[in-house]
């Protein structure tokens, strides 16, 4: 059976207004929150009794597609950029989001303070299943700098 990646974690500012962001714009749910003390051992970030807080974000599934939200508490990360990305860089996450509505999730998205990259736009693509996809597509960044993908199907051909 292979493994399952069920969350990915990412490192905010600030806690709540990331939970808001994912909330107001992705539609999730708070799954979880809990305040942990750091081993030192697993993260290969912080130092042995650090203290943090994680909120996961829960998708549509309560098993695959979290968004773990993790904020150091004590001490406070001094590292977090003074400006958020432009572009996405080697080693950084492209999230893909599959929305009912792509222009109202960038509304939700610009109402919320996200950079948008690219306004919905219409455009195609050949499946995996050989047929063609109709979709609007746009893309931007959170209010931490990870940035989205976000598709719409529109129409199957075929």
């Amino acid at each position: 059976m292979p493994d399952i990646i069920k969350r990915t974690t990412l490192i905010v500012r600030n806690i709540d207004q990331a939970a808001a962001w994912y909330e107001n714009v992705l539609g999730m749910t708070k799954w979880m929150d809990v305040p942990f003390t750091l081993s030192g051992n697993q993260l290969a970030t912080g130092k042995k009794g650090d203290q943090t807080r994680l909120t996961i974000m829960k998708a549509q599934d309560d098993v695959i597609g979290m968004i773990g939200l993790l904020e150091w508490v004590d001490p406070k990360r001094e590292d977090a950029p003074a400006d958020l990305p432009t572009e996405i860089p080697f080693g950084a996450p492209i999230f893909v989001v599959a929305a009912e509505d792509c222009r109202a999730t960038v509304e939700r998205a610009r109402a919320a303070g996200s950079r948008i990259h690219s306004e919905p736009l219409d455009w195609s693509v050949t499946g995996a299943d050989g047929k063609v996809k109709d979709m609007v597509g746009a893309s931007f960044w959170d209010l931490d700098g990870y940035f989205y993908e976000v598709n719409q199907l529109v129409r199957v051909h075929g």
